[in-house]
């Protein structure tokens, strides 16, 4: 009997490595696919083109900065909407909401993450796009503010949920102590309850940033796919284009081993080299959290 255990602890165990294993060679894989076909960019697309300001393939203009500056704008301005409400959202419903409504609440948000992108799209097209060109007096509402807001509102859910299982983690030991000393509510939140989830926080608004940078449909829908440069602070009222919509909207047209080919696998591996900085961060950030809690506890 002993036997058989110890050999299905063997089997499970070395599954669970495969597993954890298979993940980073498929990550891997992907990156060197990319490589392989994006590289040839750099042998048919002289440098200085290719950090241009143009982007027309069908003139063999092929600058990214316009979509890397519109990918940009567009996940900044989500990021500053969808950080603070999911962090508020969170610290409600993880420490102000009644346990009723806390029930409510948290299934309703997990159930907002899992509307389809499209139909977002169209809501954003229909409701979004012109209410903006009407309030903000625009020659079209689709902007890069339209793109903010649809992607802030995308990524919430992702913010919120993982927060408030962050904050749902921290020992009520914490909370009765502040309270204990004389804290109010705000003071045991702000003090106390953030702090101590402050790792898992972190990783909620690094997963809302990737939830925002690699969405594709929407920002195809509602930013105008204009490829112009975003670097002031006025792009959030015009037309843009990012890399996603770019990649998801020619590859189909392209012919395969043709510059404009090679040309949006190098787009992709910039989008995969911006999101693998953005993780390795979080990651870093994380790690250093968790390492100065354990130098205050011990």
């Amino acid at each position: 009997m002993k036997t058989n255990t110890n050999i299905q602890e063997f089997i499970v165990t070395r599954l669970i490595k495969l597993s954890g294993y298979s993940a980073i060679v498929f990550v891997a894989l992907i990156f060197l696919f990319l490589i392989k076909e994006g590289v040839p960019t750099f042998a048919e697309i002289p440098l200085g083109d290719l950090l241009s300001d143009r982007w027309y393939p069908i003139e063999d203009y092929f600058g990214i900065l316009p979509l890397i500056s519109g990918s940009l704008i567009i996940t900044l301005g989500a990021t500053l909407i969808a950080v603070p409400l999911g962090i508020g959202t969170a610290v409600f419903i993880a420490e102000i909401a009644p346990r009723w409504a806390r029930e409510i609440l948290k299934p309703l948000v997990e159930l907002l993450g899992g509307l389809p992108s499209v139909v977002i799209g169209f809501l954003g097209i229909l409701v979004i796009t012109p209410s903006l060109r009407v309030l903000l007096n625009l020659p079209t509402g689709l902007t890069a503010l339209a793109g903010s807001l649809l992607l802030g509102f995308v990524a919430l859910p992702t913010v919120v949920s993982v927060a408030e299982d962050a904050l749902d983690t921290v020992p009520r030991s914490y909370r009765e102590g502040a309270w204990a000393l004389g804290a109010t509510r705000w003071q045991t939140i702000w003090r106390v309850t953030l702090p101590a989830a402050k790792s898992g926080v972190l990783t909620a608004i690094m997963l809302g940033i990737g939830r925002a940078i690699g969405e594709t449909i929407i920002v195809m829908m509602v930013t105008g796919n204009a490829p112009i440069m975003a670097f002031k602070i006025s792009s959030i009222f015009s037309p843009v284009r990012t890399m996603t919509a770019t990649i998801a909207a020619e590859m189909g047209e392209v012919s395969n081993g043709s510059i404009h080919y090679h040309a949006l696998f190098f787009i992709g591996m910039v989008l995969f080299i911006i999101s693998l900085i953005v993780n390795i961060t979080a990651s870093a950030v994380v790690f250093r959290s968790q390492k100065r809690s354990e130098k205050v506890l011990s």
